[in-house]
């Protein structure tokens, strides 16, 4: 109980705190929304690809966000944006296959922050590894609005992690990984590190956990939110 009264005070104070319109009426949005069930709450599912894993180091090249709406994930509003960065992608292309001249006519760092918050408006974010993906958006907030903020999501890693430990004591190496957690749910194989097909997997994913945890008419959204 306390640990949910923790993060709606988490999120009032972020509203709070900062001077950003767009930021402030995502987290009007979200608080809002924090005891309606998730069955009722506009969803979306991200993911980035980044030329390493450190945020306040590496940089993004794409993020992608694909809604769920009403229980269905809406593919005819999944969208991929690429980003222009500074210097090379270098062996990180080796991972997410983007070249340097495929970011030359790409989204500058302001842009694809201001039409990521404009997506994720009135949503509830969704993402496999969230913690990995959120820390490189809030360091582009930063860069971009000069504010630090705390985004909070449903991050479907966390949700297999619960769901294995009540099932054995330990869990082992790559079992988290969103391709082995969605072998377990029957889910078909998808090519991973396309920011796109990545976020389709995850919402395709969190709709199989969906189904497994309850009752989703009664499962709320602060339950689920990290």
């Amino acid at each position: 109980m306390f640990s949910l009264c923790s993060i709606a005070l988490d999120i009032r104070w972020q509203k709070w705190s900062l001077k950003s319109l767009h930021l402030q009426r995502y987290y009007d949005a979200l608080f809002d929304q924090l005891k309606t069930p998730i069955a009722l709450i506009p969803l979306v599912a991200i993911d980035l690809e980044m030329t390493g894993l450190n945020s306040k180091q590496d940089q993004i090249v794409s993020i992608a966000v694909v809604p769920i709406i009403d229980g269905q994930i809406q593919l005819n509003q999944a969208k991929q944006r690429l980003l222009r960065i500074t210097g090379s992608v270098g062996q990180s292309a080796t991972i997410h296959g983007l070249l340097d001249k495929d970011l030359d006519s790409a989204l500058s760092l302001e842009e694809a922050i201001y039409w990521l918050l404009d997506e994720i408006q009135g949503k509830v974010i969704i993402a496999h590894h969230a913690p990995l993906d959120l820390s490189f958006i809030e360091t582009a907030i930063e860069q971009v609005l000069h504010e630090k903020c705390k985004l909070f999501a449903i991050d479907t890693l966390q949700i297999e992690r619960q769901r294995l430990l009540r099932q054995q004591d330990h869990i082992q190496q790559g079992e988290l990984r969103l391709g082995s957690v969605r072998h377990r749910y029957n889910l078909p194989i998808y090519n991973a590190h396309n920011a796109l097909i990545d976020a389709l997997a995850c919402a395709e994913l969190f709709l199989a956990q969906l189904s497994q945890l309850g009752d989703k008419q009664k499962i709320k959204v602060i339950e689920l939110l990290k």
